[in-house]
């Protein structure tokens, strides 16, 4: 139990049962309001990108700038977290992010901005966000007081993420407009405050820590990871998922102006619509699932996600586009913050910050590699190609792991007959 936090009451519904604990809900309004801050940047900046330049391989690199740090440093950031006061650690993380987006800004602002210097405020995004993220995800636990509502917590700080991605981006599209993008960095820059203000007023004890050298830490927590079969397989399926699906993100502002004829509007309503199925798939993951369900639940899903590639890769259609992304966003969703939960579930306290970091990293940095892919695919084949093979790629892999199980299943079921003979 957090030593300082004070009794929590019974009397919230199931759906949203961990923000009876003083402290997450503390830090969920804080974070409500920097998510909605950051997808409105992350929605201006791309709009930003392919307005100066044109280049989808460019819009390519950004997002690989802004995610592949997390494959490269986070495991590392892992170990260092584990042995240090998270709450502080966030603190800092986060200050820095608001003077980054500031930072961005002013550039903006004053016309310095340039394709290398937005891909060098990418990277130092990229950077910090490697730390933040692992470090936030492994402290909702010290958030809440009771273990059981653990994946509740994770559940509502995705919906956080998932409400904001469908209320950002066409709020991004209105904003361009009246304040351009400079001024949709300045907003975020200022929505940092709100997590920090937030922050500050928690209170709880430092946790446990991890002992020994960083690189024991390390190779232990490694170690974890790829000698715990489960745990081994759900970052494969992170790993497939994002290197496939989520590159959908950098080909969004192709299809928008180049297929539907539109401009920063057109794009923010293709974001929110998969915004809208993300928030649909987190209400869902609210409520009681057991590992079983959400294991398979993970893998349809994801089969689901890439018949919505494909959908979209070929449809000429606006409505229609709009229904294959919020199938793709619910998809998606669902197997990263269904695969967090089983994640940090089984994961031992003092192994959290690096599970979680090996997670994100997987994730975000995948996602990095995955972007970088589709952007050069599409310079050269065009968006729809690129998203057609994406979805192809995670449509074979989807049946493979259905055709595996199956056989598993079968061959546990021949044992357990022989056994009981």
């Amino acid at each position: 139990m957090n030593d300082f936090q004070a009794p929590a009451s019974s009397r919230w519904p199931y759906s949203i049962r961990a923000l009876r604990h003083r402290n997450f809900r503390l830090y969920f309004i804080g974070h409500a309001i920097s998510t909605l801050g950051t997808w409105v940047q992350m929605v201006a900046l791309s709009w930003l990108v392919y307005r100066l330049t044109g280049s989808a391989a460019l819009l390519g690199i950004t997002t690989c700038a802004s995610l592949l740090p997390q494959l490269l440093v986070g495991p590392i950031a892992g170990a260092w977290i584990d042995r240090h006061d998270k709450r502080r650690l966030l603190l800092f993380t986060q200050t820095l992010l608001g003077i980054q987006a500031l930072l961005l800004a002013l550039l903006t602002y004053s016309g310095h901005i340039g394709a290398n210097l937005i891909v060098i405020m990418s990277l130092a995004l990229g950077v910090l966000n490697a730390v933040d993220t692992p470090l936030r995800q492994s402290l909702l636990s010290r958030f809440v007081d009771k273990v059981e509502d653990l994946p509740n917590a994770l559940a509502l700080n995705a919906t956080l993420f998932t409400c904001s991605r469908f209320v950002g981006p066409p709020l991004a599209g209105l904003l361009i407009g009246m304040v351009d993008e400079a001024g949709c960095f300045a907003l975020n820059a200022l929505s940092y405050a709100a997590l920090i203000f937030g922050l500050l007023a928690v209170r709880m004890s430092a946790g446990v820590r991890a002992n020994g050298t960083m690189g024991n830490i390390f190779r232990e927590g490694l170690a974890y990871a790829l000698q715990t079969p489960s745990v081994r397989g759900l970052i494969l399926g992170v790993l497939v998922v994002n290197v496939s699906a989520s590159s959908y993100a950098v080909l969004l502002p192709v299809f928008a102006r180049d297929i539907f004829s539109g401009d920063a509007r057109t794009l923010g309503w293709l974001w929110g619509a998969a915004g809208f199925g993300s928030l649909l798939s987190t209400l869902l993951l609210a409520g009681r699932q057991s590992a079983e369900q959400l294991q398979r639940l993970i893998i349809l899903t994801a089969a689901f996600s890439a018949i919505a590639l494909l959908v979209f890769a070929a449809s000429t259609h606006l409505a229609l586009s709009l229904v294959a992304m919020a199938v793709l966003g619910f998809g998606v969703t669902i197997n990263n913050v269904g695969t967090n939960i089983l994640l940090q579930g089984q994961a031992p306290e003092v192994l959290r910050g690096r599970v979680v970091s090996i997670y994100t990293s997987t994730r975000f940095g995948f996602d990095a590699i995955g972007g970088l892919i589709a952007g050069q695919l599409a310079a050269r084949f065009g968006g729809p190609w690129a998203m057609q093979i994406a979805g192809t790629f995670l449509l074979i892999y989807c049946a493979w792991q259905l055709i595996s199980q199956r056989i598993t299943a079968r061959q546990s079921a021949q044992a357990n007959d022989r056994a009981t003979r």
